[in-house]
């Protein structure tokens, strides 16, 4: 068995069937670790010696005859901004070093209460404000496919270490695209589920105890390298808690099984005035074609008549209204309340036309950034798309449109480009539609040719 490669699922079931143990598996990921971390700088944070201690009782309770849950033994890595009991949540960032919260944020309660044993933690960006993952106290993640590119970010770390082996799963945030971009730029699938389906609680550490000021846009969910993991993290995580208040007690429901000819799907190759490759624009072509072969409905896409640079205009100022709030001390002009309003209902606007757009298909296909992955630079480079310097600012536009609308979004390989790059796409559906976007990717994988291991891992 390669457990270094073999999906969350399998690993689960074999350590239920006593193919393997619970530290058999934790060997056989520490090992992959320890054997490739050094190339891509992914896992920066390590907690072997409680990992041990919990894969031994995964053991005993196996022994018992008795189960911790459909993770039961699994290990996995986190990525460096959730809290965790005992073990640092530093996000990068100097003053936060030392920091080791008191208690789990219920992302990680979850996961431990379903059996998963926590490895340790994967590199971000500092304070997770930027699409490289590199930060003075960890140094830089580099991509598995070409170390001389970026993983990603603000999940790089995360991203890297799924697409290397070194975790069949993780979970991460997204805010701007957060999780798709560097599942894209690795190759891996990424889920943003809709806002307020994953609790926030404890997803970005909190010393001194402030009232958490970001409640808009910031999404918690998993990559994985295939739709079948994201689908059972997924449903682990998700749901109303008693720690975020703003969850919805929406149901969540389990990955159908769908036939490529029952769908109706819309097809934007790029959106407009936004920059894209022409590789990931006839990736987009491409598969918009396969699926047709397939007897799916493909029709272009009607977007809605919306300014969509504005919306990212706006997504930002929201931003930095909630960021303005987390300061200790308010700024000598502190933004009215009225303004705060109404950005709310700008927003709603845009939450709306998107809502109708989705009358009249199951999801759109689109790209998940204007390139894939870039050379190492300085942030806030021009960065070259089709030979031309674009803004570095435009990289996640198209996934940040869908943080700004609060609609869930699915990242997944779709091939290569010249470089032997990996091509992300990203499925986009109504709200609360995570299962059916988890049912259309992986109707599509035999379509994509799915998750592929970085040539030398």
């Amino acid at each position: 068995m390669d457990i270094g490669f073999s999906s969350t699922a399998e690993l689960a079931a074999a350590i239920a069937q006593r193919k393997i143990s619970a530290i058999e598996a934790l060997d056989a990921q520490l090992a992959q670790i320890d054997r490739h971390n050094g190339a891509v700088n992914a896992v920066v944070i390590f907690d072997r010696e409680q990992a041990r201690a919990r894969a031994l009782l995964a053991d005993a309770a196996t022994a018992r005859g008795d189960t911790l849950g459909p993770l039961h033994g699994v290990p996995f890595t986190l990525k460096d901004a959730h809290e965790t009991a005992g073990i640092r949540t530093t996000v990068g960032f100097p003053p936060f070093a030392d920091y080791a919260a008191n208690q789990d944020s219920p992302v990680v309660e979850r996961l431990k209460a379903a059996g998963a044993i926590l490895v340790g933690k994967s590199n971000v960006p500092t304070m997770l404000g930027d699409w490289q993952s590199d930060n003075p106290l960890f140094g830089r993640t580099r991509n598995p496919w070409d170390p001389s590119r970026t993983a990603g970010g603000s999940s790089g770390g995360a991203a890297a270490a799924v697409a290397t082996g070194m975790t069949p799963f993780e979970v991460g945030t997204d805010m701007q695209d957060s999780i798709r971009l560097p599942a894209a730029f690795c190759g891996v699938y990424g889920l943003k589920p809709t806002e307020h389906r994953v609790s926030l609680a404890g997803a970005f550490p909190d010393p001194g105890g402030m009232p958490r000021s970001v409640r808009l846009m910031s999404c918690v969910g998993p990559l994985a390298r295939n739709t079948e993991d994201l689908a059972l993290i997924y449903r682990i995580i998700a749901g109303p808690d008693r720690a975020d208040t703003d969850l919805a007690p929406v149901p969540v429901e389990p990955m159908p099984k769908l036939e490529l000819k029952s769908l109706r799907i819309a097809v934007a190759e790029s959106f407009p005035g936004f920059p894209v490759a022409t590789e990931i624009r006839v990736a987009v072509e491409s598969l918009a074609a396969k699926l047709a072969s397939a007897g799916a409905v493909v029709e272009n896409a009607k977007l809605p008549k919306l300014d969509l640079h504005d919306d990212l205009s706006e997504g930002g100022a929201l931003i930095g209204m909630m960021l303005e709030a987390a300061q200790p001390e308010p700024p000598e002009q502190p933004t009215p309340v009225s303004r705060w309003f109404a950005a709310l209902a700008r927003r709603d606007r845009s939450i709306f036309a998107w809502e109708r757009f989705f009358d009249s298909c199951d999801a759109l296909l689109c790209p998940v950034a204007m390139t894939t992955a870039f050379p190492h630079c300085k942030p806030g480079s021009p960065l070259k798309v089709n030979g031309k310097e674009e803004s570095y600012w435009m990289l996640p536009a198209y996934g940040a449109v869908f943080n700004y609308s609060s609609h869930p979004t699915l990242a997944f390989p779709c091939g290569q480009d010249r470089d032997a790059l990996p091509i992300g796409l990203q499925l986009v559906g109504r709200k609360w539609s995570e299962a059916r976007l988890l049912g259309i990717a992986a109707a599509i994988a035999s379509l994509t040719g799915g998750f592929h291991r970085p040539p030398g891992y």
